[in-house]
């Protein structure tokens, strides 16, 4: 069969279309990889503009710089229950993905954080501890004021009853505290919180499991880190601020870290049975430019490394820690000039 040249022609444009749709498939393709992450950077806050709490606040000023760095558009802050929900479904998250969280439930987060924050249709999450609410302490919202935000769409998060020191006061007073928090969510907001936070950060194995069994699914500490897929669900890392780690620099060198996938951490327990520890983890094997990583211990300073084969750090401590909490950051220079960081706290009796 004889196809006359205008017939020819049209299968030659039709066949020119096809490859540039395709072309521009894989161009999407490529673009949409480029920009999907498996991981997010989650920021916790807890005072705004009470200067007399240098330690837990953060001024106006700094807030205010904060958020219009994240009205950059290459940054996308979601809910934390979504930025969660995708960490475990393994579902790609859009690259410098951001979540918020406040602890404490001050009442300058209701006069100053939320205002600003509902301006600019940004989610946060609430971790509420509920006996300073009950007791209507001056520097605390209310009930009222927690359920208009829950109202508005703000997840609401449990922070225990008492703020107590979970670590040091053991599982049955945990528990009782725990439970105590539960059946006064329940009363004020008719149901109790999937997300958890740990008073002060302070975590151990065995505070793990009271929050699992009271029903938590995610729990966030106070050690600095890049949440991903790696991250265990009951001690997820998060970045704080306040008024002396709030400059510009700082927030942006945050924003833009990178997670430094770890595993076969030794010891798991952050509650110290050995002090000093004989710390260690192992990298992700994708991971490279390791021999540039630092550690830094928040008593003692720069931390010896020393790497086992191909991707096994092990951290040396000269001198035990001192009795409370104290934390170890672990840096390695990444791409574009993006940091990969992991945190760890620990706590010694």
């Amino acid at each position: 069969m004889i196809r006359c040249l205008p017939q020819l022609r049209v299968e030659r444009n039709l066949h020119r279309r096809i490859l540039f749709i395709l072309a521009v498939l894989a161009w999407t393709l490529v673009q949409g990889a480029a920009h999907a992450a498996d991981s997010a950077v989650i920021l916790m806050y807890h005072r705004f503009g009470e200067g007399g709490h240098p330690q837990t606040n953060i001024a106006v000023e700094q807030f205010d710089q904060h958020l219009t760095e994240l009205g950059n558009a290459k940054y996308t802050v979601l809910p934390i229950p979504e930025i969660l929900a995708k960490l475990k479904s393994g579902t790609a998250l859009p690259e410098r993905t951001i979540g918020i969280t406040i602890d404490d439930a001050f009442r300058s987060v209701y006069e100053i954080a939320y205002p600003k924050l509902q301006e600019r249709n940004l989610p946060f999450t609430l971790f509420v501890a509920t006996r300073p609410v009950d007791h209507k302490l001056p520097d605390y919202m209310n009930w009222d004021q927690i359920r208009e935000l829950r109202d508005a769409g703000i997840t609401i998060g449990s922070q225990t009853h008492t703020h107590l020191h979970m670590t040091a006061r053991g599982t049955d007073a945990s528990r009782a505290d725990v439970e105590t928090a539960n059946k006064r969510f329940i009363a004020e907001l008719g149901a109790v919180p999937s997300l958890f936070a740990y008073p002060y950060g302070e975590a151990s194995a065995a505070a793990m499991s009271v929050v699992h069994d009271a029903g938590f699914h995610f729990a966030f500490g106070q050690h600095s880190g890049v949440a991903d897929r790696t991250s265990p669900p009951l001690y997820l890392p998060r970045f704080a601020f306040n008024e002396i780690y709030s400059d510009d620099r700082r927030f942006r060198l945050v924003a833009n870290a990178l997670p430094l996938p770890v595993q076969d951490i030794s010891p798991q327990d952050p509650l110290l049975k050995q002090n000093p520890p004989a710390f260690g983890f192992t990298v992700d094997p994708q991971v490279d430019g390791l021999e540039k990583m630092s550690c830094y211990h928040s008593q003692q300073g720069k931390a010896r490394i020393e790497r086992l084969g191909s991707h096994r750090i092990e951290v040396r401590f000269e001198t035990p820690f001192k009795p409370g909490r104290s934390r170890l950051n672990c840096t390695v220079p990444g791409p574009n000039n993006r940091w990969r960081w992991f945190g760890r706290q620990f706590y010694a009796p």
